[in-house]
């Protein structure tokens, strides 16, 4: 028993669109084929949300009211609602606090946060350090993206990659050593040139040469992007076990940022983990970006034991980067 505050995960939520992108539709669309996509990337079908004016917080409503539901708890008891994500529903207002309406989130305060494929994990540290100072006792964060939204369905290098999801968690305080224990996180700027969405921002506002010249989608230079990832989430997860003496035997999963297979492959290899410990959820829902986490989570979570060790790992466009160490509450 101890009297230091942890952030504990006390319920999980998800939501993924119904419609399906599969490799074969993809092969109709521009130069591809569906054996291509599985032996580089691992994926086979993607989720995506469609509808007229259909945005991310239509995925996070769900994903949200799926985690009260399983809590037993009404929206109007959230103080805190972190929304990772870069594919908001506007520049502003922030799609935390569009939710938060949505929903009846009346007492939560709330934000957006930034940090592309490392969001959730950037968005749970943040979120964990708000249960930790004592001041709030319900802190949602939530991973979300609406990919399709930003990419170029003409560009084979990044439309076979990305598809929409969202998954969120409930942070609540605990004494007794479980939750959100230690995090490493990283970021180079100097990754910006390779992975990036050139116009929209206040470098590039949009305007008719912007649109003309395909620049409101994501651009990815990919081999460069691979190398770094490699490197990037496989020495962090292995730094963040290092810190805390473990060893892979000691992790019960693995719950790495759903980007590429081989990319999660050396992760695990680096952590000396089976790869039946590893959450692989890339074939059917492909990279939902801040997405993929919390959606491992969401898919595993009667899996989960309490008191299993849980490193979550991830690596995104900025570049950001990070592990985290869970100890698993319920």
């Amino acid at each position: 028993m101890t009297n230091k505050i942890t952030a504990a995960i006390t319920a999980v939520g998800g939501f993924v669109p119904e419609d399906k992108l599969t490799n074969f539709d993809l092969e109709k669309m521009v130069d591809t084929n569906d054996e291509w996509i599985r032996t580089r990337t691992g994926i086979s079908e993607r989720r995506i949300l469609k509808g007229e004016g259909k945005a991310t917080s239509d995925m996070v409503v769900p994903a949200v009211l799926d985690l009260c539901r399983k809590r037993g708890i009404e929206p109007s008891e959230i103080d805190c609602m972190i929304v990772a994500t870069v594919t908001p529903d506007m520049v502003f207002p922030a799609t935390a606090n569009i939710v938060c309406d949505k929903i009846g989130a009346i007492n939560a305060w709330g934000f957006d946060l930034g940090a592309a494929c490392s969001g959730f994990l950037f968005a749970l540290t943040t979120g964990a350090s708000y249960i930790e100072s004592g001041r709030y006792k319900k802190v949602v964060v939530v991973g979300a993206d609406k990919m399709s939204a930003i990419i170029d369905y003409t560009d084979r290098n990044t439309c076979v990659i990305f598809g929409d999801g969202a998954g969120a968690v409930l942070l609540e305080p605990n004494t007794d050593g479980f939750g959100v224990l230690d995090s490493i996180l990283k970021s180079d700027g100097s990754g910006r040139h390779y992975l990036n969405m050139k116009a929209g921002g206040s470098a590039h506002p949009a305007s008719i040469e912007t649109v003309t010249n395909r620049q409101h989608f994501a651009y990815q230079e990919g081999k460069t992007v691979f190398k770094f990832a490699v490197k990037g989430m496989a020495d962090v997860s292995a730094e963040l076990l290092e810190r805390n003496n473990l060893t892979g035997e000691d992790i019960a999963w693995l719950v790495p940022h759903q980007a590429n297979l081989r990319i999660i492959d050396a992760t695990a290899a680096r952590m000396g983990l089976d790869h039946d410990k590893v959450m692989i959820n890339i074939q059917r829902f492909g990279n939902t970006t801040a997405g993929t986490i919390p959606l491992c989570l969401w898919e595993w979570q009667n899996q989960l034991k309490k008191g299993d060790n849980l490193v979550l790992a991830a690596f995104g466009g900025g570049f950001t980067w990070g592990a985290t160490l869970v100890k698993w509450a319920y």
